[in-house]
Parts: C-alpha cells; sequence; structure tokens
C-alpha cells in the first residue's frame, strides 16, 4: 500500500508498507486489551455470588475484594516497563497471556476469599502488563501515518471486551434456573442466580471466570507468532534482526529507518528507569504531562459513570429484567464511538479530538450534575412510607428522585457522555501515552503513566460510594470541574504528535534525554 505520511515537523511523504502485516499484527497485540476489558468487567456480574459463596457481610470490605484487582494493575504497570526493557515486549505480551489465564482459573476455584483475592491480584498485574506493552508494541511497529488508527485498536479491544463479559454473563444466567436453590444464610448477602450450579457442579459465577481461559490461550498462541519490535532489537544491539521485522513492514526505506532508529537509541547504556529522572520532582516534564493525562481520564469519572446507569434508566420506567438492555446501550455507543476515534484521529489528529472531548465531557457532565442536584432526594420518611420503588432501601438514602422528563435528560446526557468519551479520551491517552514519549524513555515513561492511571481507578472507584451517600450531584459536579480542567490542560501542554515519526518525538517534545554517552575529550 502506498499512503501519505502527514507530519507536523516536516513535509509530506510517502511511504509503502505492507499495511495487511501491520494490521496483522497489531489486531493481535490488541487482544491484550480485550482480556483487559473482560478480567476487569467479569466481576461485574459475579460479585454478589462471590459475596454470598465467603459470606462477606462489610460492604467496605465488598468494595476492597473488587477493587484490589486495580492495585495490582498498578503494580503490573510500574513493573511492565521494565519487563519490556529486559525480556522484550514479544515476551511480556506472553507473560501477560500465561497470567490471565492463570486467573481465570483461580478466581473460578477459589479456597477463601483470600485466595480469590490474590488471584485478583494476578489478573489485575496481568491488565496492568497488557495496558503498557500493548500501546507500545503497537506505536513502535506502525507506520507514523497508520499509527494512530492501529494504537487506538487496543481501546477497542477493551470495549468489546466489556460488551462480551456482558453478553457471556447474561447468556449464562440464562442457562440456570430462576429460582436460587441456595439457602440464604445471611440477610446482608443473600445468594443470587449466579449462585445456582450451571455445569459439572460449578455454579454459574464460577463459569464466568472460566470463559476467560479461552480468549487468553488464543492471545499466548497469537502472541509468540509475531515479531519483535525493531525498537528493542535496536536497544539490544540486534540490528540485523531489527533490519528483517523493518522489512515485513515497510517496502522501501528500511535502512535509513534503520539507521534513525539507532540514532535515537546510540548511548553507552540500555534504556533503564534512570533515563526519566528530571528536575520536576524528579521526572522529566514530558513524563509529567504523561502522568497528568493518565490521572484524567480516570477524573472525568467514566468508571464511576456505570455504576448508577441502572438508576437513571429506572427513572424512565425500565424495571429490573431489563438491566441488560441498558448496560447493552452503553456499552454499544462505548464500541461505536470508538471506531469513529478511529476514522479521526489521523485526519484531524490527538489534540483537537482531545479538546473537542473535554468540553463535550463538561457539557453532558454538567447537565447530568444540575439534573441530580435539583431532583428531589430519597429520604428517611420515603423509604418507611415504601411508596416510592425507588426509594424503599437504605442504601438508596439521598439518591435523586428524577422524573420521568428528567430521567430522559439523564439518559441522553449519560449516552452523550460516553460518546465524547469513547470517540476522543478513552482510545487517545493510550496512543499518546504508546508514541508521545523518545525510543529511550518510552518503556520506563509509559509504566509511570499507566500506573498512574490505575492509581486513580482505584481512588475514584473506592470515593465515589462515600460521595455518593452524600450527594450523586456532588460527584458527578467533580467530574464536570476535571473534564473542564482537562480542557486547559490539553489547551497548554499537549502537542500534536499526528504523523511525526517515533525518532522525531525527541525534538518534538522539546526534551532532552540523557543517551549517557561519554563527553568527548579535547
Amino acid at each position: 500500500m502506498v499512503a501519505p505520511t502527514t507530519r507536523e515537523t516536516g513535509p509530506v511523504t510517502v511511504e509503502k508498507v505492507h499495511t495487511g502485516k501491520v494490521i496483522g499484527i497489531s489486531i493481535i497485540a490488541a487482544l491484550g486489551g480485550f482480556l483487559f476489558g473482560y478480567d476487569s468487567s467479569v466481576i461485574n456480574g459475579a460479585n454478589k455470588a462471590v459475596f454470598y459463596q465467603f459470606q462477606i457481610e462489610n460492604t467496605t470490605f465488598q468494595g476492597f475484594v473488587v477493587a484490589i484487582a486495580l492495585l495490582g494493575s498498578a503494580v503490573g504497570a510500574f513493573f511492565g516497563g521494565r519487563m519490556a526493557d529486559r525480556i522484550g515486549r514479544k515476551k511480556v505480551m506472553v507473560i501477560a497471556a500465561i497470567l490471565f489465564l492463570i486467573a481465570g482459573i483461580g478466581q473460578a476455584f477459589p479456597f477463601s476469599v483470600a485466595d480469590f483475592m490474590l488471584w485478583r491480584v494476578v489478573g489485575g498485574f496481568a491488565i496492568g502488563l497488557a495496558a503498557v506493552i500493548s500501546p507500545m508494541y503497537i506505536s513502535e511497529v506502525a507506520p507514523a501515518h497508520l499509527r494512530g488508527r492501529l494504537s487506538s485498536l487496543f481501546q477497542l479491544a477493551i470495549v468489546v471486551g466489556i460488551f462480551a463479559t456482558q453478553l457471556v454473563n447474561q447468556i449464562i444466567i440464562g442457562l440456570v434456573p430462576d429460582e436460587v436453590a441456595e439457602p440464604v444464610k445471611s440477610p446482608l448477602v443473600p445468594p443470587v442466580e449466579a449462585n445456582n450450579v450451571l455445569a459439572l457442579g460449578l455454579q454459574a459465577w464460577q463459569w464466568m471466570f472460566l470463559c476467560m481461559v479461552v480468549p487468553a490461550v488464543i492471545y499466548w498462541l497469537l502472541s509468540l507468532t509475531i515479531p519483535e519490535s525493531p525498537r528493542y532489537l535496536v536497544a539490544q544491539d540486534k540490528s540485523d534482526q531489527a533490519k528483517v521485522v523493518l522489512g515485513t513492514i515497510y517496502m522501501e526505506d528500511v535502512d535509513s529507518k534503520l539507521t534513525a532508529i539507532e540514532e535515537s537509541l546510540k548511548g553507552d547504556h540500555k534504556p533503564s528507569m534512570k533515563d526519566i529522572k528530571g528536575p520536576r520532582f524528579g521526572l522529566l516534564p514530558l513524563v509529567w504531562v504523561g502522568i497528568i493525562l493518565a490521572i484524567f481520564q480516570q477524573f472525568v469519572g467514566i468508571n464511576a459513570v456505570f455504576y448508577y446507569s441502572n438508576l437513571i434508566w429506572s427513572a424512565v420506567g425500565f424495571d429490573e429484567s431489563k438491566a441488560f438492555l441498558t448496560s447493552t446501550i452503553i456499552s454499544a455507543v462505548n464500541v461505536i464511538f470508538t471506531f469513529v476515534a478511529i476514522a479521526l484521529i489521523d485526519r484531524l489528529g490527538r489534540k483537537l479530538l482531545l479538546l473537542v472531548g473535554s468540553a463535550g465531557m463538561f457539557v453532558t457532565l454538567a447537565v447530568l450534575a444540575f439534573t441530580f442536584v435539583t431532583a428531589p432526594k430519597c429520604t428517611q420518611q420515603l423509604i418507611d412510607a415504601g411508596t416510592n420503588p425507588n426509594c424503599d432501601l437504605a442504601a438508596e438514602l439521598n439518591n435523586p428522585l428524577l422524573s420521568s422528563s428528567g430521567g430522559w435528560i439523564a439518559v441522553i446526557s449519560l449516552n452523550a457522555y460516553v460518546a465524547f468519551f469513547a470517540a476522543t479520551w478513552g482510545p487517545i491517552v493510550w496512543v499518546l501515552l504508546g508514541e508521545m514519549f523518545p525510543n529511550r524513555i518510552r518503556a520506563a515513561a509509559l509504566s509511570i503513566g499507566v500506573m498512574a492511571n490505575w492509581l486513580a481507578n482505584f481512588v475514584v472507584s473506592e470515593t465515589f460510594p462515600t460521595l455518593v451517600s452524600i450527594s450523586l450531584g456532588l460527584a458527578y459536579g467533580i467530574f464536570t470541574v476535571c473534564a473542564l480542567l482537562s480542557f486547559f490542560y490539553v489547551l497548554k501542554f499537549v502537542k500534536e504528535t499526528k504523523g511525526v515519526e517515533l525518532e522525531d518525538m525527541e525534538q518534538l517534545e522539546g526534551v532532552a534525554v540523557d543517551h549517557g554517552a561519554k563527553p568527548a575529550t579535547a
């Protein structure tokens, strides 16, 4: 294929590439995102069954059992960069696939809650590895003019994985009896349909985790078939092998590309975590740009938004039996608008789309926050009266009671918010983290950025219930402010990387990377 490459730092060039080969290996690398989405979402269908299985009554501890995977993801992200620089991108993918496989089996057959939490951490560690290695690998093999679209495949795989989880969970629940056979051991943690036996003496929730084994094995086997990153090979003084890999991607100018990579990695030491040290709180300014971008992706509240989608839908007349439909609609919006990002990212650029996304999320979140703040609240008096189906439980105290019109406004705003996120901040942050750093510091800087993303995710997940207990409008108000701040942050600090070769990032970003070269002597 012959395609133009638009570069911000130079004239338009034409690159001849083996498009099918590049797309194929990028899809394989993106499969880590599918398992990322599946493993992080499968707990949503199984959590109540697990709480019953181990009689976990304390709500704080329930939340920690679920959220502990996020801490595992942060740890996996931290070590992912180091592992990628030491043993290679390809081997890290293989390790991640094996860990996904082990975590799926372990979570399906826990001996105790502590054992279950251990496997949650293992799965989280695998997610952290995938979140680092997939964007890194795709950015390092993709030609500049295709890099945005191909790197966006990672986010597409994530949302498809989330969608697949919902389908799998619903299919499994549909196969078990509606009547719960298990006895009630505690009114605080009653059994659910997922506690019913499905097949082979295993409960439905166990099958939810076991289904992860299939894509994990596929990811494992396919990751063995792809080439190593040419940037990593050069860093390991394996330029001959790097040239072979470049030859499978590019039809011409292989030697010049190899030379450019060698120049960007020139130095007397191999890439390491020491390369990202700088004058601003111990890190290079560019690394902080990546960290703050990753934090903003979580602080605009995308994960928390999904928590109360059922409340919004119930306000417009959807009963409990239609919960799957509501979740499916939101997930479908998430998937569809990720394709919008893929179509636009290499045409309009990263920065413009991020600005549009921030503005869109600000408006839609502001509408949601206003709707929740102005709606009447669930009071203890209403709970005691039992006259409102959306206000008859202690857990619903202070929840907004939306009218039919208010509910529809919230529904439209929620889906519009998801659309703006999916078309912009969802995929583009992963794209930028994979491409914005110079070759020498990419693995280390990406690792720190992804770790920050997961820690921010943990903070949002753990604080959101407390904020909701005070006011759902307050929670969404905070997300609204973060969306507004993200606009101005991108406007000032984020540089456009559309069409820029990875070897030119050091010049574009204006960052001086220590290559370890010894000073010349007179």
